[in-house]
């Protein structure tokens, strides 16, 4: 059996000083995220998870990449004003910063906000066109992931909004992520996937991740196919601060096997974990490390 890592979605709970922020906005200064990052960085370090990301800490998921787009202006939402084009690297230079901060062991996840769901998310002025909108989203995510790649031992791209309507042309929105790129890739879509299995597993991605702890019925849909791709196994809940004891995680994830055999590769989070209370995120992460090493020694 191959090894599974242990590993994460993305977010991070980090207590951002808002102040300091504010304080940098009105003084157009700029503000040092590393510290944060840091911050981030080290509670996955000290819990032992195997890939870490950088805590997607220096701002919203959806804002990190609209913020440095064209095309884009941030207001209360995203707002698409003009074509949305690459302007060069956006999370690029916070990984380097990580890879000055990991162990030599510890793998690096590349985090991507999917196409579609920065599509969904803004409020669209200029093109009047979805699909085209999207497909000009993912234009510009393949150039940020060409860059990143360089960097990171994995590239994961979160597309929630696929779990509440997958378009048509959703498969080939990824392929334009994902083709020619050379590190291992993985899509996240938490929610309710039961009735897009087939389409999920279609997708051109090494790792499907999905919320198996939040949504168990998601196994049932899933032994209805025949697994092709390997999984990231949801294993501790995002959605709540209750940790999971070491046992129930040995538990979930053993039920896991008994659908994906040796197709699981990773076990993580159901999602990120901004949302979580710091003590009940690291937490969580300690009790999975010590239920992986349990299930796979």
């Amino acid at each position: 059996m191959n090894k599974v890592k242990t590993t994460v979605i993305g977010s991070y709970p980090v207590n951002v000083e808002n102040m300091e922020i504010m304080n940098g906005y009105f003084n157009q200064t700029m503000v040092s995220w590393d510290k944060y990052i840091k911050f981030a960085v080290n509670d996955m370090v000290e819990s032992g998870i195997e890939m870490i990301s950088d805590g997607q800490t220096r701002d919203l998921f959806v804002n990190i990449f609209t913020r440095k787009l064209k095309g884009c202006r941030i207001r209360d939402r995203t707002e698409i004003i003009d074509k949305v084009e690459y302007d060069g690297p956006i999370t690029v230079e916070d990984q380097k910063f990580v890879r000055t901060l990991i162990p030599k062991d510890k793998q690096l996840i590349g985090l991507i906000t999917g196409p579609f769901t920065l599509t969904r998310s803004s409020v669209d002025l200029f093109y009047n066109d979805e699909k085209e909108l999207a497909f000009d989203f993912a234009n510009a995510l393949k150039q940020e992931a060409q860059l990143l790649q360089k960097h990171v031992d994995m590239i994961s791209i979160d597309e929630p909004f696929f779990s509440m309507d997958l378009p048509e042309y959703g498969k080939d929105l990824i392929k334009t992520i994902t083709k020619d790129l050379s590190c291992p890739t993985r899509l996240h879509v938490c929610g309710d996937v039961s009735k897009i299995v087939s389409d999920v597993l279609d997708m051109p991605v090494d790792i499907l991740s999905h919320e198996f702890k939040a949504s168990p019925k998601l196994f049932d849909a899933f032994k209805q196919h025949n697994i092709t791709k390997n999984i990231c196994l949801g294993s501790v809940r995002s959605d709540n601060s209750r940790v999971e004891s070491v046992d129930e995680i040995v538990e979930h994830i053993n039920k896991g096997i008994d659908v994906f055999g040796d197709k699981i590769s990773q076990i993580a989070p159901d999602c990120g974990q901004r949302m979580l209370l710091r003590d009940a995120a690291l937490q969580k992460l300690k009790n999975l490390v010590k239920a992986g090493e349990e299930v796979y020694g």
